[in-house]
């Protein structure tokens, strides 16, 4: 018993997880959804990044916080392909703990950045339909890129920590991880020693950022409301709504499956275990799958400049 404990004891490597009861499918038929969605989530990004720098008509503020919302998606997807594709593609579940913990500090900190930028594209909004007149000189160039390096410090800053209190610690339970990629919430639960530092840490990042900026941004559109509610142009009154779609879309998109796996992880023990696993791919893959579309869809410029570069 004691040899096998120390097995656990000086394993170095956690066990990533695909889709519990799924293993005999998981090639190719899962695998390739999931390819797919990596190279259309990839190349989205990357065309409406490449169509915003290099067009000089796009230099606005509504776009420069779209290109930021296309780096952290892309971000995103970078840094979960390789365990998650590693998986459905070679059946290589294996991670030692240093790669763990720079994927859970990269995933984890671009979250943190993508909900402070949902923040600011919510304030641009506000700004852009309660005072459209001062919109340009309020949002100047200069003043985004101080939002956007603020956006990245927080991220960085709040999100360091875990990795660092996570390697101080020696690992000698079960060593499996439930999902594909790693998150603190389950690594800090593999260890064999007092975690409460990581619990109250954990809870405490959460409050200050996703906490935070949903309702910071919950509060900017009740204030947007109760300015297009006073537009007396049915018309005007419309246009004003039409151009918080695409946020939304987005706001509801990032939030709504973090808030589900909170949820199902604090309160739903007796919850399926594939339930959880589906919600965390939703939550990883599909904003920055979606978003571009979206965003291509609902912006007329956007869209016609997109199409020129295809067309030509």
């Amino acid at each position: 018993m004691s040899a096998v404990n120390d097995t656990k004891f000086k394993s170095s490597v956690f066990l990533l997880t695909g889709i519990p009861g799924q293993e005999d499918v998981q090639n190719p038929w899962i695998s390739l959804p999931f390819c797919l969605t990596y190279v259309f989530s990839i190349l989205g990004n990357s065309v409406i990044l490449f169509i915003i720098i290099t067009d000089p008509s796009l230099h606005e503020p509504m776009y420069i916080f779209l290109s930021m919302l296309g780096f952290t998606d892309l971000g995103l997807s970078i840094a979960t392909i390789p365990t998650i594709l590693g998986i459905f593609l070679f059946n290589s579940r294996e991670i030692s703990f240093n790669a763990c913990f720079s994927q859970l500090f990269f995933i984890q900190s671009l979250q943190c950045i993508e909900s402070s930028v949902l923040l600011l594209m919510a304030f641009d909004r506000f700004i852009a339909i309660r005072d459209p007149l001062r919109y340009a000189s309020i949002l100047t160039l200069p003043r985004i890129a101080k939002m956007g390096l603020v956006c990245v410090l927080r991220g960085v800053a709040v999100i360091l920590p875990f990795p660092l209190l996570l390697k101080r610690f020696q690992y000698c339970r079960a060593n499996v991880l439930s999902h594909s990629y790693c998150l603190h919430m389950e690594v800090m639960t593999m260890a064999c020693a007092d975690i409460t530092i990581n619990n109250i840490y954990g809870l405490f990042t959460t409050v200050l950022t996703v906490g935070l900026d949903s309702l910071l941004i919950f509060l900017s559109y009740v204030m947007i409301i109760k300015t297009v509610l006073s537009i007396t142009s049915h018309k005007e009154f419309l246009r004003a709504l039409n151009t918080c779609v695409s946020h939304l879309c987005a706001v509801l998109l990032f939030y709504m499956p973090e808030f589900s796996l909170t949820l199902i992880h604090r309160f739903g023990k007796g919850s399926s275990p594939l339930l959880q696993i589906v919600l965390g791919y939703v939550y990883l893959m599909v904003p920055p799958l979606i978003n571009p579309v979206v965003y291509s869809v609902k912006s007329k410029h956007l869209r016609s400049r997109i199409i020129r570069v295809f067309v030509k």
